[in-house]
Parts: C-alpha cells; sequence; structure tokens
C-alpha cells in the first residue's frame, strides 16, 4: 500500500493534501528537525498558500486533523507529536498568529485554554482556497451592528467562544476608528475591564437589534463563563456595575425596588451613544426632536405697547451671542445659576409665540419646540421618562449647537399649573411626577428655556420662582391695532384701520385670522381692496358669542 506522501507525487498538491501529509509524517516525531526536513515540500505549500511561517503551518495543519472536535487543547498537541507539552508551549506565539488570522479561535471557558477550528475556514480548505475572513474595515454603523449580532448568534450557537467573541469586537473596534459610537465607547474603555466592554457592547446589540429595554441575565449570560456571570450578576443587583456608576444601564423599572432581575440602557447612553444609528425608536418621539432652524424662520413685524417692547428688546439684546456669552460666564463665576428661564403669559392671540420665534429669527438660535400633549403617555412611569429623555436631550443639543437653542415649552398651562396636594389618582400623581421633574430640570437648566401660558392665575408658586423673566402679554392698544390692521392689509386705509381698532377689542392672532379669511373671499369672490364695511361681517363672525360692537373698557 503507497503511503499518503507517495501517492501525492501522482496528483497535483492541494491544500488538504498537504495538511494530510504534514499530520502523518508528524505523528510521534516530536516534532523534530528531521520532521522538518522530511515535511519541508508539504509545509512550504501551506506556508505559501496561507502566508504562514513554517511552525505556523504545522500548528494549523495539526488543529484542522481534530476540526471534528470542539476543544482542542495542547495536551492533545503534544500527545498526537509524542512531544511533552512545554514543547508545544513553545509554540504559543504562533498559535495565538493562528486565533489572530480566525483560523483558530481560543475558549478559556473552563480552567485550561482550548481551541476550536470554525466550521469556515473547514469550508475553505475543502474547496482548496485560503481562508480570508470578511472585510470588517469601512463599516456604516447599522454593519457594525448587525455583525454584533452575528457574534452573539455564533457564541449562541457554540460556533464561537467567549475569548473569541471579545477579540472579535476589538478587532471590529480597530477597523472601524471612523464611527462616532467607536471613539465614544473607546473613551470609556481605559476604564472598563472585557466584561464591561462586552456587557456595554450586549446592551446596545439588544438594543438596537432587538428593540429590548428590559434585559434580564438570562439575555446575557451566553457572553461570559459561570464564574464572570456570577460577578455580574452580583455587581448588577447591588448597583455597583462600572456601567452603572457612569450611568449607561439602569433597572428597568426606574428605581429598581421591584425588580432587580432586569435592566436597559439609560437614555444617557441611548443618546450618546447610539445618536449617529438615528434610530426610529428614538426619533419617533417627535417631542424630543422638533427643532425649528433659525433660519427657517421668516421675519416678521410685532406690535406692542411700550412697556412690553422694551422688555423684549432689553432680552433680544440679551440672547445675542456676545452678551449672552459674557452673562453665562460671570454668572457662573460668581456662583449664580446660569440657565435663562422666561415666562410670557397673557391672554391667547397676543402674541407670545410668534415673540419666541421672532428672538429665535433675530439672535440665530434654534429653538427646540415641546409637544406635552405627546409628552404624556397613558403608561405608567412613561411621561416621566419622556420628560427625563427630553431634557437629556436638550443637553446633547446645547453641546453641539455653536448657539445655546431656545427649548420652548408652548402653550404649558399643563405641567406648570398647582400640584395636587394629597393626589390619590393615578393621573395626579403622575402630574405631580412630572412637574416635580421639570421643577429639578430647571434649577439645574444651563441653557435658555421660555414657556408660554394663557392662565399665569393658576400657576404654581414653585415655578413662579423659578423663571427669571416674566413677560406679560395684554390685548393691543387701539394705536397697536390701528397699525396691525394696516400691516396685515396694506390696502386699507388709514381711517378704515382706526375705525375698526376702536370698534374691536381684538388680539394680533384673531386681526391675522380675519384678514385671511378676507383673502380667501377676495380670491373666491373678487373683493380686492378691503374696506371697513366689508370686513365687519369677518370681525362679528370671529366672535362665536357673536357679540361684534365690543368697545374699549366695557366687559365682555
Amino acid at each position: 500500500m503507497e503511503t499518503a506522501s507517495k501517492t501525492q507525487g501522482k496528483r497535483k498538491l492541494d491544500l488538504l493534501s498537504a495538511v494530510e501529509n504534514i499530520v502523518e509524517l508528524a505523528k510521534d516525531s516530536q516534532l523534530s528537525p528531521e520532521f522538518y526536513c522530511k515535511a519541508a515540500r508539504f509545509i512550504k505549500h501551506l506556508s505559501d498558500k496561507l502566508s504562514l511561517t513554517k511552525e505556523q503551518s504545522v500548528m494549523m495543519a495539526l488543529f484542522l486533523d481534530q476540526s471534528d472536535a470542539s476543544r482542542i487543547e495542547a495536551s492533545d498537541i503534544a500527545r498526537y507529536t509524542g512531544c511533552r507539552t512545554t514543547r508545544i508551549i513553545r509554540y504559543m506565539n504562533d498559535i495565538d498568529e493562528l486565533v489572530r488570522r480566525g483560523l483558530i479561535v481560543r475558549s478559556r471557558s473552563s480552567s485550561s485554554v482550548s481551541y476550536r477550528v470554525p466550521i469556515d475556514v473547514v469550508e475553505a480548505f475543502k474547496v482548496n482556497k485560503p481562508y480570508t475572513p470578511k472585510d470588517c474595515s469601512g463599516l456604516t454603523c447599522h454593519e457594525l451592528f448587525n455583525e454584533f449580532a452575528d457574534i452573539v448568534d455564533r457564541v449562541e450557537d457554540d460556533e464561537m467562544d467567549i475569548a473569541a467573541a471579545v477579540e472579535r469586537f476589538k478587532m471590529l473596534f480597530y477597523h472601524n476608528q471612523q464611527l462616532l459610537f467607536v471613539q465614544k465607547v473607546q473613551k470609556l474603555i481605559p476604564e472598563i475591564y472585557d466584561k464591561e466592554f462586552v456587557l456595554l457592547i450586549t446592551f446596545c446589540h439588544l438594543f438596537v437589534n432587538n428593540n429590548d429595554d428590559c434585559i434580564g441575565f438570562h439575555d446575557i449570560d451566553c457572553m461570559y463563563s459561570k464564574k464572570d456571570m456570577r460577578m455580574i450578576r452580583t455587581e448588577l443587583e447591588q448597583g455597583v456595575n462600572l456601567l452603572q456608576r457612569l450611568g449607561l444601564i439602569e433597572y428597568s423599572n426606574d428605581d429598581g425596588m421591584g425588580d432587580k432581575e432586569h435592566y436597559r440602557l439609560t437614555m444617557k447612553a441611548k443618546r450618546d451613544l447610539l445618536d449617529e444609528l438615528q434610530l426610529p425608536s428614538l426619533e419617533g418621539k417627535r417631542t424630543l426632536r422638533n427643532m425649528i432652524n433659525a433660519s427657517d424662520i421668516k421675519p416678521r413685524t410685532l406690535f406692542y405697547s411700550d412697556e412690553i417692547s422694551h422688555r423684549i428688546d432689553d432680552l433680544a439684546r440679551l440672547l445675542e451671542e456676545k452678551n449672552y456669552s459674557e452673562i453665562h460666564s460671570r454668572l457662573q463665576e460668581q456662583g449664580f445659576r446660569c440657565g435663562l428661564t422666561c415666562l410670557f403669559y397673557g391672554a391667547p392671540g397676543t402674541g407670545k409665540t410668534e415673540t419666541v420665534m421672532q428672538l429665535a429669527h433675530r439672535t440665530g438660535r434654534d429653538i427646540m419646540q415641546v409637544d406635552i400633549s405627546e409628552m404624556k403617555s397613558k403608561w405608567v412611569g412613561e411621561s416621566e421618562k419622556n420628560v427625563k429623555a427630553l431634557f437629556d436631550t436638550y443637553r446633547q443639543r446645547v453641546k453641539e449647537s455653536a448657539l445655546v437653542p431656545i427649548l420652548l415649552f408652548n402653550e404649558a398651562d399643563a405641567i406648570i399649573g398647582k400640584r395636587q396636594e394629597g393626589a390619590e389618582r393615578a393621573v395626579d400623581k403622575m402630574e405631580n411626577s412630572l412637574q416635580n421633574i421639570i421643577l429639578q430640570e430647571m434649577e439645574t437648566l444651563d441653557g435658555i428655556l421660555i414657556a408660554t401660558t394663557n392662565l399665569a392665575q393658576n400657576m404654581d408658586n414653585a415655578f413662579e420662582r423659578r423663571f427669571l423673566y416674566k413677560i406679560r402679554f395684554d390685548k393691543p392698544t387701539v394705536e397697536a391695532r390701528t397699525a396691525i390692521w394696516r400691516e396685515l392689509l396694506p390696502n386699507l386705509s388709514d381711517a378704515d384701520a382706526t375705525l375698526l381698532a376702536e370698534r374691536y377689542d381684538f388680539s394680533g392672532g384673531q386681526i391675522e385670522n380675519i384678514a385671511r379669511h378676507y383673502a380667501i373671499d377676495a380670491i373666491l369672490h373678487g373683493n380686492a381692496v378691503p374696506t371697513a364695511s366689508n370686513l365687519m361681517p369677518h370681525c362679528d363672525a370671529e366672535r362665536i358669542n357673536n357679540t361684534s360692537a365690543k368697545r374699549i373698557g366695557f366687559a365682555r
């Protein structure tokens, strides 16, 4: 019977054939110089094809020969080759290089180190092709998380051991330095041991890929040895894990008193680490992302009384960047709170919201507008989370923006009203909880908050104290109403504008409504030139109770 080495000369040498010959010659050879001499041709073939050294090629062949085993130990190689285990230890640097190349994977799940040959490598040898790991450089953030999912799936399916998973995570980070996610996590890595690094990546993977915001120990135990899992569990239950101390993960029921078995990423972690992904689960709450660019706001002429006009001008000068920066610095130096909080209050239609818009346009500041109805949820605890997330997002916007944006609580009556004493109903408790969160956030605010309300008389005293500037918007005077009529309807005569201003005690918003109605009417019926007589029916219709001739000073 011919040996494999003799028959090999009769056919073309391929990778598996080279491996067969190396393995056959290595049996009880003690990996002696004579062995390397006899196997030189086959070792060279493997070395050339895989770009390995001769020692690495021999180790690769020996590992591949035992690829049907899930755990290959150095002692197994020693017994086969007739070497002492200490002789194989001399090859550890070569074995480590095979691990780095992805040709074998390492496991430290027990007290001893073992290895396994991935199925992808075996398949490559079967078709006589060098194994080439998938290029993992230049990924998008979504592609990176797809790789995370693949790694976790392979660990769960016992196709990859924990140590290899950690190495793969680190390799993905090394080759994708361009990603903000990678850069942000790497700022934490100097402070984080491998087990915390894996925990953070696993939590991010479960949230991004599975939309999982309630993570139990059974969701993460595949990524740890039993010993490490016991340590992780104890730290999490006691609230002392490094990721908890960094504010990156928290109990999934907020206070953790009732359930210390389930955890989630904090909103801080989601916003800081995952913003690059623009996830629908984070983007969906328009409450948190309703940004109005200053450049998109159209300039408008607003009319105030002399007193209000003076106060608005002062506020506008304060918000100009040069003045704002100087005032902010001086307040900081003197130990005062740096947040600028303003309340615009008064009757509907008196220009409160539009004044905020024009201040933003004039000072170049974007507006982050809050829809309070969207923040409130029927689910217990969700409204509070939304409010916390709102302020977390605003803080992030302040960091990212060249000019500090304005946080606008428009029509804030629902959240600044008097708190319920001895609240018993769940809805009353929720309202009180929301107000307490907002009060606390206003106390530590480092930015610009403006709230508008029509019902300042119902405002809780705690909120009144926290607004630095309070500006009352009264209905316009006769002179202001006359100017508004002229501004909105330039073709209206001065006499008619004065007549309408004296006859109807309208707000600016009501006059604008009438001007829009008349513009539509003119298109439909061809009434091009406005007069007092053809505007009066619109004025009378503007009041729902149809008390048209309402003179200044008369009670409604």
